[in-house]
C-alpha cells in the first residue's frame, strides 16, 4: 500500500521505515528541510538502534521524504499522523495534531476516491473523533465514513527496542469510526501474520495506549516504594524480595518442559531511581489531568508520579552516607540516556541526579555510549565534564553513580576491582551484583 506519515520523530520514522521493511511505500513528511535532507540520505535524526540499518537498506524503493504534505496525501491511499503531543502541565498540546489535520483537509480537497486518515500520535480519548475528524471534514468540505475514514492506530514501542517491538509486535490495535476504515487499516497488517489483533472505536484504541503505560508506571513506581521501605527496615535486599514477586504464577509462567518464562513486566516490576522517557511521564500526567475534566480523580496514578518525582533523590541520599557534604567530591555519572540503546534524554533520572549535585558543589564527570551530545543540550551549561569511557568517568572518582543500564557497565566490578583506592558505587539501577563491588551502595538495600 502506499502510505503518508507526517512527522518524522521517534514514532514516525521508526513506523515508516518497518512499514517499509514489510513491503509497503511510504513518505515521510516534515517540515524540517534538513531532517529530510537527512532521512533522504539514509541518517536518522535520532539513535535507535537498527534503525540507521533499516532506512539504508529501503531507502529510495520503499521510503523517502519530502516537505510537501498534499503531494504525499493525494498520492497516497492512508496517511498517518505521527507529531508531538506535549504535556504543558495542564493538558497535552493538540497544536502540531490540528496544524496537520487541517493541512490533510486541505490536501483532500484535491484527491479523488476515498482516503484514510490515521492517528498514530498518542492523544487523550474522544481527540480522533471530537477534534481530528471535525478539522479534517471543515478543511475538506467532504464527509468522513463517506469521502474518507478516520482511524487511531497507537503504537506500542519501547526506545531502544523499537524496530523490534514493531516487526514483532505483541498486539495490533485498531480503531475506526466505521468497518470500513478498521478493514483498509487492517489490510497495513497484513505481512504480520498470527498478531492477535483488537478492532475497536477510536476512543477505546486510544485509551488502550494510556491504560498501557499508565500500568507500566505503576509498576515501576510500586517497585521503588517497596524497595525504599526495604532500605528503611534494614536486613532486606528489595532484589531478593521481587525476585520471589517474579516466580508468582500470576507473574511468570512455567512451561510443560518445566522452564519458567519471564514476561516482559518483569523489567518494570524492579526498583531503580525512576522512570523517564518522552512517553511514562507525559502520559501517566495527561491521564491525570483528563481524568480531572471528567470527574474521575486519578489517586493511584498521582501517587505514582510523586514517588517517581522523589525517586533520584534516594541516590543522593546514598552518596551523602558517606559524604556527608558534597562541596568538592568528585563524582563519575555512568549512563545519561533515560534508558539503554537510546540517546533520549526527556525525562532522564540523569538530569535531576547531575543538577543536585552541581547544586551542592560536586565535580562530575560523565559518560553514556550515545547520548552525550544529547545530554549536554539537556544539561546546559552545568559545570560537568563529559568524557568518552566508564574508564575516564570513574578514575579519579570518590563516588560513581550508575544511572542507566548499558551492557557494557555489567563489566565495572573488573574495572573497579582493579583500582588501588575504588569509589564508592552507587547501583541505581542494580545493574551489578552486590557482592562483587567492594564499596556498594544500591536503592533498596
Amino acid at each position: 500500500m502506499r502510505i503518508s506519515i507526517i512527522g518524522t520523530g521517534y514514532v514516525g520514522l521508526v513506523t515508516g521505515v518497518c512499514l517499509a521493511e514489510k513491503g509497503h511505500t511510504i513518505v515521510c513528511v516534515d517540515v524540517d528541510a534538513e531532517k529530510v535532507d537527512r532521512i533522504n540520505q539514509g541518517i536518522p535524526t535520532f539513535f535507535e538502534q537498527g534503525l540507521e540499518e533499516l532506512l539504508k537498506k529501503n531507502m529510495g524503493s520503499g521510503i523517502r521524504a519530502t516537505t510537501d504534505l498534499k503531494e504525499a496525501v493525494t498520492g497516497t491511499e492512508i496517511t498517518m499522523i505521527a507529531v508531538g503531543t506535549p504535556f504543558d502541565g495542564n493538558e497535552i498540546d493538540l497544536s502540531y495534531v490540528k496544524t496537520v489535520a487541517r493541512e490533510i483537509g486541505e490536501a483532500l480537497k484535491e484527491k479523488q476516491g476515498y482516503h484514510l486518515v490515521v492517528v498514530k500520535s498518542t492523544v487523550v480519548p474522544g481527540t480522533t473523533d471530537d477534534v481530528v475528524l471535525p478539522l479534517l471534514e471543515n478543511a475538506s468540505g467532504k464527509r468522513a465514513g463517506m469521502d474518507f475514514g478516520v482511524g487511531m492506530n497507537p503504537e506500542f514501542l519501547t526506545e531502544g527496542e523499537a524496530i523490534s517491538d514493531f516487526m514483532h509486535p505483541d498486539r495490533i490495535v485498531l480503531g475506526g469510526m466505521d468497518d470500513r476504515s478498521i478493514g483498509l487499516l487492517a489490510e497495513v497488517y497484513l505481512p504480520f501474520q498470527k498478531i492477535p489483533q483488537l478492532h475497536t472505536n477510536n476512543r477505546t484504541a486510544e485509551m488502550i495506549k494510556y491504560a498501557s503505560n499508565a500500568l507500566l508506571a505503576a509498576a515501576i513506581s510500586f517497585s521503588n516504594e517497596i524497595g525504599n521501605l526495604c532500605a528503611n527496615i534494614g536486613g532486606i535486599d528489595v532484589v531478593d524480595v521481587m525476585r520471589g514477586v517474579h516466580l508468582s504464577k500470576y507473574i511468570s509462567v512455567i512451561l510443560p518442559g518445566g522452564e519458567r518464562h519471564m514476561p516482559g513486566i518483569e523489567g518494570f516490576l524492579a526498583a531503580g531511581c525512576g522512570f523517564g522517557g518522552s512517553c511514562l511521564p507525559k502520559d501517566v500526567k495527561a491521564l491525570i489531568a483528563h481524568g480531572e475534566q471528567y470527574g474521575s480523580p486519578m489517586h493511584i496514578l498521582d501517587a505514582v508520579i510523586r514517588v517517581n518525582k522523589q525517586q533520584h533523590m534516594k541516590v543522593i541520599g546514598l552518596l551523602k552516607k558517606h559524604f556527608p557534604s558534597l562541596s568538592g567530591v568528585r563524582v563519575g555519572i555512568l549512563g545519561l540516556a533515560f534508558r539503554p540503546d537510546t540517546d533520549d534524554m526527556r525525562e532522564s533520572p540523569a538530569i535531576p541526579i547531575v543538577r543536585e549535585l552541581t547544586a551542592e558543589g560536586a565535580t562530575i564527570s560523565a559518560y553514556d555510549p550515545v547520548a552525550l551530545d544529547q545530554a549536554r543540550i539537556a544539561l546546559g551549561d552545568r559545570n560537568v565534564r563529559y568524557v568518552r569511557s566508564a574508564r575516564e568517568a570513574v578514575e579519579g572518582a570518590q563516588a560513581v553513580i550508575l544511572v542507566t543500564r548499558w551492557d557494557e557497565f555489567r563489566s565495572l566490578p573488573e574495572l573497579l576491582g582493579r583500582m588501588e583506592n575504588p569509589p564508592v558505587f552507587i547501583d541505581g539501577r542494580r545493574l551489578i551484583d552486590r557482592d562483587t563491588v567492594t564499596k556498594y551502595e544500591g536503592i533498596g538495600l
